[in-house]
């Protein structure tokens, strides 16, 4: 049998338990948060008060914090890149002939969870009043027109190692924005950001059990395409991002750097996230892997300590780079 094959027999495998999934990780939608219930209430006479509050603090707020805040938005806004992506996967689709798929259904209820935190972190930079708007929502629309790339073609087993590491790494970057924002006082933007880690990190938690379950039943063909991903490296949802008027990809380095400077997302939390994964899917115990995956697992334990050999050595440049979405006069 073909390599595609036992694959989708894994994915229809799972799919038997997609029911569970969706109610030990996504939230009812009349139970879960929404944007309205965390942003000043426009229907209150409060209203402008609660706006000029949120002003206000802002302005305490540092150069670098908005870029990342930024980046961050235009990434999470950039969800039907993603979605339509995952839809292409081998063993997703949106109808079958018996009926609705379960992971075009697991896919639909992600989406859903995932689309406020965009809806979210807009409608607060708008009020903010700190970020150049239009700038922003230009960038937007390129990430979304540019398209997206992991490098996991079909393939189900390597596209939830992505979804695994990527919403580890996006709960990371929520987090430390909520504790910074903290720091500097806006409490309002604390609890935006640390309610939207909370989301990430439930969705890393059903990613990796779908990687642990496949690593149950086809382990060799798991750890390979484990292997696989971290040799080729991780590439981050808005390594394409640009600026109007730029080339594809040209801001993503200075927004890297950005976020690297003020301790929201390094190279050795990069690091930190294949240690997690190496402990959670134990495989440094997995049994019955043939030879080649034998040596791909020794690979894969080894690279944490190689990769923090470099991370060490890396620099930084301290100097901020100015954006477009961000522009001095603004954050005065």
């Amino acid at each position: 049998m073909s390599i595609q094959n036992v694959r989708l027999e894994v994915m229809q495998f799972l799919e038997k338990n997609i029911d569970s999934f969706v109610e030990n990780y996504l939230i009812p939608v009349e139970k879960i948060w929404q944007p309205s219930d965390l942003l000043p209430n426009s229907e209150k006479d409060t209203f402008l008060d609660e706006v000029t509050e949120l002003r206000e603090i802002a302005k305490d707020l540092p150069y670098d914090f908005w870029v990342v805040l930024v980046g961050d938005t235009i990434t999470e806004e950039a969800l039907p890149t993603y979605e339509s992506w995952l839809m292409d996967v081998d063993g997703v689709d949106q109808k079958t002939s018996t009926g609705d798929n379960g992971w075009a259904k697991w896919l639909r209820q992600w989406t859903g969870e995932e689309n406020r935190h965009g809806d979210l972190l807009n409608k607060y930079l708008y009020l903010s009043g700190r970020v150049n708007m239009r700038e922003v929502e230009m960038t937007t629309q390129h990430l979304i027109n540019d398209g997206f790339d992991p490098g996991t073609d079909r393939d189900p087993y390597k596209n939830f190692v992505f979804t695994s590491f990527q919403e580890l790494a996006t709960y990371i970057s929520h987090n430390r924005v909520a504790q910074l924002a903290k720091k500097y006082g806006d409490n309002k933007l604390s609890k935006i950001c640390k309610i939207i880690a909370g989301d990430e990190m439930r969705h890393h938690l059903a990613y990796s059990e779908f990687v642990d379950r496949i690593f149950k039943v086809d382990p060799s063909e798991m750890m390979l395409a484990f292997q696989y991903m971290m040799k080729q490296k991780i590439t981050m949802p808005a390594h394409l991002i640009r600026e109007s008027g730029d080339s594809i990809g040209t801001a993503f380095e200075k927004f890297s750097e950005s976020a690297q400077r003020i301790g929201v997302y390094t190279a050795m939390d990069y690091v930190d996230i294949l240690e997690k994964l190496n402990v959670k899917w134990e495989i440094d115990k997995i049994t019955g892997l043939t030879d080649e995956a034998e040596k791909a697992r020794d690979y894969l334990l080894k690279l944490p300590a190689r990769m923090t050999r470099i991370a060490e050595r890396m620099v930084v440049p301290t100097e901020e780079k100015l954006f477009k979405w961000v522009q001095p006069a603004l954050i005065k």
